[in-house]
């Protein structure tokens, strides 16, 4: 861990906005630089624009491609876009709207022309072609690299389901985008954005909330609530939801500074809008013990931590275990077949809280949008990811987003207390106490491209070990249980541990996620293991 992780960030540590906004336009990208492709991961194109990585071209050229990509589909309804506060994302948003105008798309802006978080394009995507079934359908574009560091940029394309577009649609516009980029742009079309509409994105999602928190509940109880939005895009939604529901609710901070120079350091010394690290969320925890029910979010909203007075910020994992157990014994509208949906790298301790619910689970590949499908059409309630991701259902068992909210994963925290009278870190010391306390960790261990290419292909055939840390292997995956799907690497399950393997997306490591339910010592013992049982199946 870096030495300084959790402490405030130094003059040294802060980007130069003005260097960042000025390589954008500067610098043009070589697409047969790797590293300076539109390359599409689980979350959109991410980079910064100081190594070439997202500069005006590449959105110029990823709009295009959207906009073709879109027109191939049919997709001829309105396109919702919203932006984070990261810098990069206003200049983003400004030459995606020249492409989206010039080439006669309507396109829905901000009515304040303010920050959008990720799950309040995702509702409004949802609520209009709700609205409108028999008109062409509506999607959207998110200008943001989520919890990423202040120098990076991010845009992700969201199709009419609402939700984050698969990798057929992500891999067609990847491609697309490129094609253009090696053509020098002479197929995208641009136009002075001055023709554009706007929507209440914010008022509209606020005012909605009642359908799926209890916040006539959280009133009542009288319960203090802090919210920091990290310097984020749910900023000034926390203040109109506190005036809207009259609840006790604080900005912690409600600072938007593009350098983020408040933010205290992550694990590695880097700033990251993380709420689930207890490193970037050094500064809230000084407030532990000022308010009943304390939040982070991170820049797009996406994500959630969740802090109380008597446990700290809560590990994700424990969260969401609370939130499941108390969602499925409190929305007794939801279809009583509904699923449980969770990533394979998510806890087991979710698998007992499923078996005890008599709910399916339903185990997948990391990655939201594969939940999707199930949270459109009812037949899974509850969407999970262990790094703090999640969305659930309205009240009447109908989709709220496809994509992850951390607003509502934050406010259900304070329902969970004002209907329990229990934090949430009490309820999951009851859990434990039923059934096991794991330990749980993610690590990362050293591998070439040619090494993670393999681990992202591999069978769990080629895993030729029998046991791990004094236990028989029960299942050898490369394809989630779930749906079928292929992992990206393997995940080996013995009757009280587990560890999968998958290879990073942007550093030269691949991950090894783990989980014991006999201690931190044989978790140690399953690490140790898991990284000869990959090193010897990426050897042959």
């Amino acid at each position: 861990m870096e030495n300084r992780a959790g402490t405030v960030a130094l003059p040294e540590d802060l980007v130069d906005v003005g260097a960042l906004i000025h390589a954008y336009y500067a610098l043009k990208p070589d697409v047969t630089i790797a590293d300076q492709k539109v390359v599409f991961g689980t979350s959109g194109h991410r980079g910064s624009s100081l190594n070439t990585a997202f500069n005006e071209d590449h959105i110029a050229a990823t709009t295009q491609a959207i906009v073709e990509y879109r027109a191939s589909q049919g997709i001829t309804g309105p396109l919702f876009i919203g932006i984070d506060t990261h810098a990069l994302s206003r200049p983003a948003q400004t030459t995606a709207l020249e492409v989206l105008v010039g080439n006669e798309v309507r396109v829905l802006v901000d009515e304040f022309d303010s920050f959008t978080p990720t799950p309040a394009v995702s509702h409004a995507i949802i609520a209009y072609n709700l609205a409108h079934p028999n008109e062409p359908q509506a999607d959207g574009i998110v200008v943001t690299p989520s919890h990423n560091p202040p120098a990076d940029g991010g845009f992700k394309y969201n199709p009419p389901h609402g939700g984050p577009a698969d990798s057929d649609a992500t891999g067609w516009i990847a491609n697309r985008a490129n094609e253009l980029l090696a053509d020098g742009l002479r197929g995208v079309k641009r136009a002075e954005p001055s023709a554009v509409e706007t929507y209440d994105f914010m008022n509209n999602y606020v005012n909605d909330l009642g359908t799926i928190i209890d916040m006539e509940a959280i009133k009542k109880s009288g319960i203090r609530i802090g919210a920091d939005p990290l310097g984020g895009a749910s900023v000034h939604y926390w203040q109109a939801i506190r005036e809207r529901y009259g609840i006790d609710l604080t900005v912690v901070n409600p600072l938007v500074d593009p350098q983020w120079g408040f933010m205290t350091l992550d694990w590695d010394g880097k700033i990251r809008m993380d709420p689930s690290s207890p490193s970037a969320m050094a500064s809230v925890l000084a407030h532990q013990h000022d308010y009943d029910i304390l939040t982070g979010n991170d820049a797009d909203a996406d994500r959630h931590g969740i802090v109380t007075p008597d446990g700290g910020l809560m590990n994700p994992n424990h969260y969401l275990a609370v939130a499941i157990q108390y969602l499925y014994a409190n929305r007794a509208d939801w279809k009583p077949d509904a699923a449980i949906g969770k990533t394979l790298v998510s806890s087991s301790m979710i698998d007992r809280v499923a078996t005890e619910l008599g709910r399916t689970l339903l185990e997948v590949p990391v990655g939201f949008k594969w939940f999707v499908p199930g949270l459109v059409d009812g037949t899974v309630a509850f969407g999970g990811e262990e790094s703090a991701g999640a969305s659930f259902l309205r009240f009447d068992g109908t989709v709220w987003t496809t994509d992850k909210d951390g607003i509502i994963l934050c406010l259900l925290a304070a329902e969970i207390l004002a209907v329990t009278g229990k934090t949430p870190s009490q309820l999951y010391a009851e859990l434990t106490s039923k059934f096991g306390s794991p330990a749980y960790e993610r690590v990362d261990a050293a591998a070439t491209k040619a090494q993670k290419a393999r681990l992202g292909k591999l069978d769990g055939d080629a895993i030729t070990a029998t046991e791990v840390a004094g236990e028989a292997i029960i299942a050898k995956l490369s394809h989630a249980p779930g749906n079928g799907a292929a992992i990206g690497g393997v995940k080996v399950v013995t009757e009280n541990a587990w560890f999968a393997a998958r290879p990073s997306g942007t550093e030269d490591v691949y991950k090894i996620y783990a989980e014991s339910f006999l201690g931190e010592e044989h978790l140690r013992q399953v690490q140790k293991e898991a990284k000869a049982i990959v090193d010897e199946a990426l050897a042959e």
